[in-house]
């Protein structure tokens, strides 16, 4: 029997470490994947891959990027002269443009490239967007070379413009400001009032209240995001609209109000659990020196909770910057540097969720929407690991 027991407690505890090791050895390589595949953008081209620009061989622009290469092709710059070459009308081409007449589009290079070559030559102020396969000569024209996409082009890029034609825009300022300003504003939202309903659960509320009131709160952490992005979109949206006469409701106003309502179960049942766990004797001995009950509670009771109610706090921004279905419901989804709540923003989350499903597999939009979840990795393990280092601080420790 010793033996028999011996080897099932032996086997139970191998299959929890094989079961440990598994999960973490699953967990290592999505991160590794995740990581991998964002990075790759900066082995992306600036120009849409298995293109080119060429530009007429006598023109002596020295090069330009790829903002510069957008703001001609929209025609928001028409002179060389803007860009360092001599002055000069600038026109834009692309192959296309060889069969607006109506005739057909043939592929053979062998007949194209020959009427891309003689447009070039007519043409000194050309810059052409052409396909590899169609590129000419380099005696007729000169080809220039935008390089990849740069750290920079994506950290501080204030544009997100992924079908941008010839070059793709994947600025993730916007995002990453729309993100924060929301998350912030649902926090300064949710934060006085997590903490205050907490402080009545525990130290108010009778006995049958709380019953009934702490059950219901910790029902709200399990209603689908998608019912708060309804109510949000059906509800305050045309509320805001009508009370800041606004021409649309969703905006970031909008998504920090639904993240607020979102994050107050987090709050409340963590911060009261901290407040409750305040040992009682300490109340009683502030009261019987003469202290009122707000007293107690200002000066006993949340300096000892602190800890646990800043971990609260802390896995509440963790809520509201994860959220993906209701902020892309009710923030309006426009990919621009946030100046007031008032306006429409987009988050990278609700970004991801958005656009991931029409972007190639390996292309350059692929991996940008992969480094914004490396973004977003990076923020919420940072405020999972603050979180762990608050509630560390309020755990009793050993004498």
């Amino acid at each position: 029997m010793k033996w028999t027991r011996r080897l099932a407690k032996h086997t139970i505890e191998g299959l929890f470490t094989l079961s440990g090791g598994v999960t973490s050895l699953v967990v290592f390589l999505i991160i590794a994947f995740l990581f991998r595949e964002g990075f790759g953008l900066f082995r992306s081209p600036a120009v849409e891959r298995g293109y080119g620009l060429c530009v007429h061989a006598e023109n002596a622009v020295p090069t330009l990027d790829a903002g510069q290469v957008k703001r001609i092709f929209d025609g928001e710059i028409t002179d060389w002269k803007e860009v360092g070459g001599r002055p000069g009308a600038i026109v834009p081409f692309r192959v296309d443009d060889l069969f607006t007449g109506g005739g057909a589009m043939d592929d053979d290079p062998a007949s194209v490239i020959p009427r891309v070559e003689a447009l070039i030559a007519r043409t000194p102020g050309i810059i052409a967007f052409l396909h590899a396969d169609y590129l000419p000569g380099t005696k007729i024209a000169r080809h220039l070379s935008l390089g990849n996409i740069t750290p920079s082009d994506f950290f501080t890029g204030r544009e997100w413009q992924p079908a941008a034609s010839p070059s793709p825009r994947f600025g993730a300022l916007p995002l990453i400001l729309g993100t924060l300003l929301v998350s912030l504003a649902a926090i300064l939202l949710a934060l006085p009032l997590g903490i205050g309903a907490a402080i009545y659960l525990s130290e108010l509320a009778g006995a049958r209240m709380r019953a009934w009131m702490k059950p219901t709160i910790e029902l709200l952490a399990g209603i689908p995001s998608v019912v708060y992005g309804f109510f949000g979109l059906v509800v305050l949206a045309p509320l805001i609209q009508k009370t800041f006469d606004l021409p649309v409701g969703e905006s970031a106003l909008t998504g920090s109000l639904v993240l607020a309502i979102m994050a107050l179960p987090t709050i409340i049942t963590l911060a009261e659990d901290a407040t409750r766990g305040v040992p009682r004797a300490q109340r009683e001995a502030s009261l019987a020196l003469g202290a009122t009950r707000w007293q107690t509670i200002c000066r006993v009771v949340l300096p000892g909770a602190s800890s646990g109610i800043a971990a609260a706090t802390v896995l509440g921004i963790g809520r509201a910057v994860g959220e993906t279905m209701a902020v892309l419901m009710v923030t309006g989804n426009a990919a621009v540097l946030p100046r007031s709540l008032l306006e429409p923003v987009r988050t990278i989350p609700a970004t991801i969720a958005a656009e991931l499903g029409e972007a190639p597999a390996g292309g350059a939009h692929y991996r940008a929407l992969f480094l914004l979840g490396c973004i977003l990795f990076a923020v919420t393990m940072a405020i999972n690991l603050t979180a762990e280092l608050m509630t560390a601080r309020s755990r009793p420790k050993n004498i």
